[in-house]
Parts: structure tokens; sequence; C-alpha cells
């Protein structure tokens, strides 16, 4: 296992508020932890020219109970199928001519959208081939190198940006095109070879051990218990998706934020700060990726 020391080309610059991205917070990165995956870049190819197909075609493949993304903006309804970004990882796509960035990681199960957009210039991004806590390292045209789990660049000329996320959650496919029988999924059409069907990974989502390194780690969940991870100013907070499914509705305080979490018909999840009733951005994927990149974590519990 190759750790990378070194970056071709970077330079560190801090940058301020920027169109399409916020100055970071988070703290420096231990480069150390860093690995190869075993690939170059892009050889996990991104999808670039991303084709879409309606429910009534992709029903001819999928299942009620496959895994799928969903990302809404005004009237447009888009669903990107695990089994697809499974292979690929990134998709480099638009929606309402706002540029997005569709990421899956497989090795933390999290899912991610972002605007990928900054300071008036459209990123394009690939698969760097390295990890970060066992979480995909992406690779933007500008030489930078980004986390996929919280969009932050780490590394390069857009050093100390963070991407702005959109809203993205992970249901089941019966339950979602229930409720929306107008939306738009990615095809299978991706100009690939890649055998759909089928998981690269084994099962590795059905057995504790990890692939890659992570750290550090915590026994206070299961390691691939499936978790939505929350963080309101500085404070952050993982809740158990089984427990959301479970209760429907969750109210909790966040440090002196109190919010609300609502699992709706359509399997999505709605997070939200209850005295300004903003939406607030949360992290689904395994409990080990959400405490290695926010060891203060607290845990919520039902019998608290």
């Amino acid at each position: 296992m190759k750790k990378i020391k070194s970056f071709v080309g970077a330079s560190a610059i801090g940058l301020a508020v920027l169109f399409g991205g916020v100055a970071a917070t988070a703290p420096p990165i231990d480069f150390d932890k860093i690995v190869s995956r075993g690939y170059g870049v892009n050889e996990i190819p991104s999808i670039d020219n991303p084709k879409f197909e309606s429910p009534a075609e992709a029903d001819a493949w999928l299942s009620d109970s496959d895994l799928v993304m969903t990302l809404v903006d005004k009237e447009t309804e888009r669903v990107y199928p695990l089994e697809i970004l499974v292979w690929h990882e990134i998709v480099n796509d638009s929606i309402n001519g706002k540029p997005v960035l569709v990421t899956y990681c497989p090795l933390t199960d999290s899912g991610r959208v972002y605007f990928r957009e900054v300071d008036y210039t459209t990123f394009k991004f690939l698969n760097s081939g390295s990890l970060l806590n066992s979480n995909t390292l992406m690779y933007s045209n500008d030489s930078t190198m980004w986390t996929q789990i919280d969009g932050r660049a780490i590394f390069g000329n857009s050093f100390g940006v963070e991407l702005i996320p959109l809203k993205v959650d992970v249901v089941k496919w019966g339950e979602w095109n229930a409720e929306h029988p107008d939306s738009q999924v990615l095809s299978r059409d991706t100009g690939f070879e890649r055998d759909y069907g089928s998981d690269p990974y084994g099962g590795y989502a059905n057995y504790p051990d990890l692939r890659f390194p992570a750290e550090p780690l915590s026994d206070l969940l299961p390691t691939k218990e499936v978790v939505y991870g929350l963080q309101v100013e500085g404070q952050s907070k993982a809740y158990k998706e089984a427990d959301i499914t479970t209760l429907g509705t969750i109210e909790d305080r966040i440090g002196e934020v109190d919010i609300l979490i609502e699992r709706q018909k359509d399997g999505t999840v709605n997070t939200i700060r209850k005295d300004t009733g903003e939406a607030l951005d949360r992290t689904r994927g395994y409990w080990f990726a959400w405490y290695a990149f926010h060891p203060d974590t607290l845990v919520y519990s039902t019998g608290q």
C-alpha cells in the first residue's frame, strides 16, 4: 500500500469567500494518511456526458430495493443509481444550467453532490486514484486534490476552498419512483463497458473489515453502521439511519441549536435547523468514515 507524500505542481494559496466556494475551516490534513488505491488518475473513469432515461425505461433494470442517489433542482428530478456510480464514482453533470459534481465513494458509502463552479470557473473532476481515511480523493483540472466526503480542497491551486454542497438523498428506487414518476434516471449508456448488474466490491458492505486504512477509529458504533452526520456551529453529531427509518422524526439539539430530522414517504430525509427553518447539510455514510473526519462527534441515542 503506497503512501502519497506530495503532488506535482501544487501551490497552497489561502482563498477568501468565492463564487461557488467558501474558505475552508476544517483542520489541516496529515498527508501521511493518504494512500494509493492502486489506480492512476481517472483509471476509475468519470462520466462526463451523462445520458438520462425515463423511470419506465429504468424499471427494466432497476429493482424496487436498489439504492439510488436523488437530486432535485426546481422542477428537475435526477436519479443516479448506485449500481452505476459504484463503477465510476464521479459524474460531471449540469442541472438547469448549473454545473454540478455528483460523487459516490463505495469504500465509505458516502454520496455527495456539489456545485463545481468556483470563482466563475467550472471545474472538471476526476478520480485521483488515492484515498484519505478510505475516502476517495478527487482531482480537478486546476491541479487540486479534494476530499469526496466534505468537498474540501486539501492541496493544489484551490487549496483552502470547500465546495458548496447540494442536498442529495440515497433512497430505495421503489419508494422514490412511486412518488416521482417524471424523474430523469442516469442511463447505463455511459460510453464504457461495465457489468452494471454486479458489485465490483464483492460484498464489502457486509463485513466490518476495511480494505484501506482510516484513523482514528471508534467502537461506539459498528464500523459500517450507516449514519447521517451533521455539523452545526462547530459541533458534530451522528444519527443512525436505522433510527431515522424506524422513528420517522427525530427532534434533538446539537450544541445550542435545536434540529429536526424527518424521513419522507419517498425515502428522502430532511435535516432542519428549527430556529431559522434552514436546511442543514449532512453526510450519509459509514460510521468509521464520519468518525475519522470528525473525531469529536457525538452520537445520538434513542435512549437519551
